[in-house]
Order: C-alpha cells, then sequence, then structure tokens
C-alpha cells in the first residue's frame, strides 16, 4: 500500500487542526517525497492540496513534473500513469488533485479566472496555487532552484493552456495533452477559447505576445479524433471539430500571430502517432521525450 500522509480531521474544527499541524510540521522541518508511491497534503495559500507523489528508488535526483489529472479528477490515477516518466528520467512526479467540490469546471478547465461572470482578482485564480505548491515542494526537499515541468493531459491540458495564457512561472517547460479545448491567440474568439471579453490587462496585445512567449508544448496524439467528453459548445467548434484538429489549429495560428507581429514564439508542436485519448500512452510514447525536453541533438 502507498504510504499516507493526510490531515483527517473532520467537523468544523478541521482547518484550525490542518492549521496548527502544517506549523508544526514547519518547525519540525517537514520530510521530502518519500521514495516509491505516497501521499501528501500540502497548505496552499490557505487550501489543503492532496498531492499524489511517486519517487524512482533506483535514479539519482531528476527534475520534478508535477502532473495535472483529467476531467475525472483522479489525480492517483495520473501519478500512476506517469510513474514511467519518472523511471525514465530519474523524475519525481507529483500529481496534484483538485476536487470538483472546490474547483468545478469554472475554477478548474477555466482556472478561476471567471466566477459567476465576474473576473476575479489574481490571487484567487486556481492557476495561483500552482507557483506556491512548487515551493513548498522545493522546500521540502532542500532544493529551491529544483527545475520543474508542468504537463497535463485531457482537462489537465485545458488548464495547462490557460495557465500559460495569464500566468507566469519558471517551468522549464508547460506541456499540454490532448486538450478537449484551448485558448488562441486571438480576440476573434471569446474567452475561454480566446482572448475576446477579457480585461484590458488579460487580453490586450501584451498578454497575447506574452502567451507566445510562453515555454508551451501542445503533445496531441494524432488519433485522438473521437467525439466522447469533447467539448462542442459553437465557440469550440471553431477551433476544429475534433482534439487534433484543434491543437493544430492553435499552433498555426500562433506561428501566424508571431510572424505578422514579429513577436518570439517559444511553442513547440509534438504529436504522437495513432495515440489517441489516452494520457498511460501519451506519457510512454518516446515523443513525449521531445515534447518535455526539445528535439534530441546529434
Amino acid at each position: 500500500m502507498p504510504t499516507r500522509h493526510v490531515f483527517a480531521a473532520p467537523g468544523a474544527w478541521r482547518a484550525a487542526f490542518c492549521a496548527g499541524l502544517l506549523a508544526a510540521t514547519c518547525l519540525a522541518g517537514a520530510q521530502p517525497v518519500p521514495p516509491g508511491k505516497a501521499k501528501l497534503t500540502l497548505s496552499v495559500r490557505g487550501q489543503a492540496i492532496e498531492v499524489c507523489t511517486y519517487r524512482p528508488t533506483n535514479r539519482a535526483a531528476g527534475p520534478l513534473f508535477l502532473v495535472f489529472h483529467g476531467m475525472l479528477r483522479n489525480a492517483e490515477a495520473y501519478r500512476d500513469f506517469a510513474t514511467v516518466l519518472g523511471d525514465r528520467f530519474g523524475a519525481v512526479i507529483a500529481a496534484p488533485e483538485f476536487d470538483t467540490n472546490r474547483f468545478p469546471a469554472e475554477a478548474y478547465q477555466r482556472g478561476g479566472i471567471f466566477r459567476n461572470g465576474r473576473p476575479q482578482p489574481k490571487d484567487q485564480w486556481t492557476y495561483s496555487l500552482v507557483p506556491p505548491l512548487v515551493a513548498e515542494l522545493r522546500r521540502r526537499e532542500g532544493r529551491p532552484d529544483w527545475p520543474c515541468y508542468y504537463i497535463g493531459h485531457s482537462a489537465g491540458g485545458q488548464f495547462l493552456v490557460r495557465l500559460a495564457a495569464f500566468l507566469s512561472t519558471d517551468a522549464k517547460r508547460i506541456v499540454a495533452v490532448n486538450p478537449g479545448a484551448h485558448i488562441f491567440p486571438t480576440r476573434d474568439l471569446a474567452f475561454p477559447y480566446g482572448f475576446g471579453g477579457l480585461p484590458a490587462e488579460l487580453g490586450d496585445d501584451g498578454a497575447i505576445k506574452r502567451f507566445l512567449a510562453q515555454p508551451l508544448t501542445l503533445y496531441l496524439g494524432t488519433a485522438d479524433v473521437l467525439p466522447k467528453d469533447l467539448d462542442m459548445k459553437p465557440e469550440a467548434m471553431k477551433q476544429g471539430a475534433t482534439r487534433i484538429e484543434r491543437g493544430r489549429a492553435n499552433y498555426r495560428l500562433a506561428q501566424q500571430v508571431a510572424a505578422a507581429r514579429g513577436w518570439p514564439l517559444h511553442w513547440r508542436l509534438v504529436e504522437a502517432p495513432g495515440i489517441g485519448h489516452n494520457a498511460r500512452a501519451m506519457f510512454s510514447h518516446p515523443n513525449c521525450a521531445e515534447a518535455l525536453f526539445g528535439p534530441r541533438t546529434p
């Protein structure tokens, strides 16, 4: 059985109990991610976030891979899908769980930028939980400069495409795998499909320029063509009829906008031939290395 490190205090005093236990842990010096599979509960901006982890036991310390689950909110399964990456690259895997009670689609796939149609302050965005979560894992490891990569599949890919549109991080690479819908670098589509209808500071040319400069990889399975769980809203259908079409169209538009404006483009498009909407297969495919680290040099 995996090691479990959880706060399990029910009732109205749960938050106070967690805060006290967290303080005691900090004073004692929190432990690093243990070998093998485990679960941690981290306090991030006052929220308890469960994180499913994996540390390979037969490799030297490598980077941190933060793995974002799909719409089923199954962080433990995504941790398991990603163990192949941990073993392959000597990486520690950390898969945070964003449960539907606290993080419905508006707060997960769309990042919490709006709530009930109203724009939210940046510190209330779900995206803003990610850097302090990474900081806490680095603190536990005693590695303040621990290289970190973000990778998310399906709804997790949507989360990361839009995170890249609005939040600067120190992630080495942000890999969005088979997103069902994207944010395109244009105001011709309304948010969450484009930058239209956003407050000026989030949707102006400067925001789109910053988006194109992000270290974003669109990592797509060429056989991801089935409509199951696909966003079929009219605005989404303008991006393409399938996930592979939408990803290719987003990258193509990014190239066009960057060339027309003379802006830097730091995106990559990487494809996994013959793979459909399958996180395990996408993570296991040899091309996942290129999605994370770029083309292999001769």
